[in-house]
């Protein structure tokens, strides 16, 4: 996909590409607003969503009404904490494993991609539920 080069999307992918918390278009449009105070989050968000078409970045869904953006686009599983809401990634799951579980359970598609979200307490907030008893 050949596109015109543009300013606020350069901005918006040196925000992102280094990023490992995943944030949403709200959190990407306050760190380019530093730069580029004149520019909108509908700027911001469609250039998020080319970027993402592009195969820049991909998407993440965790239910809170929000699409979190991730410049890590190998496949892989996310971690998310319950109590800080924290976003993190894992490279624990073998795709082709999972493939040969899902044939042995029956299953005869193919597997070309996944989404894994665990859920649980991340190592900053046990700490803290530590510190505090």
């Amino acid at each position: 996909m050949a596109l015109k080069y543009s300013r606020q999307r350069q901005a918006v992918w040196d925000f992102i590409k280094d990023r490992e918390d995943h944030p949403t278009a709200s959190v990407v449009y306050e760190g380019v607003r530093e730069s580029y105070p004149n520019i909108s989050l509908g700027t911001v968000y469609r250039n998020l969503m080319l970027l993402k078409e592009m195969g820049r970045i991909s998407s993440v869904d965790i239910g809170d009404n929000a699409v979190h953006f991730d410049s890590n686009i190998t496949q892989h599983e996310h971690f998310l904490c319950r109590k800080c809401g924290a976003l993190r990634d894992l490279n624990t799951y073998d795709m082709p494993a999972a493939g040969l579980h899902l044939k042995a359970a029956g299953f005869s598609g193919r597997v070309e991609s996944y989404s894994i979200i665990y859920s649980g307490i991340c190592e900053n907030c046990l700490k803290k539920e530590e510190e505090e008893n």
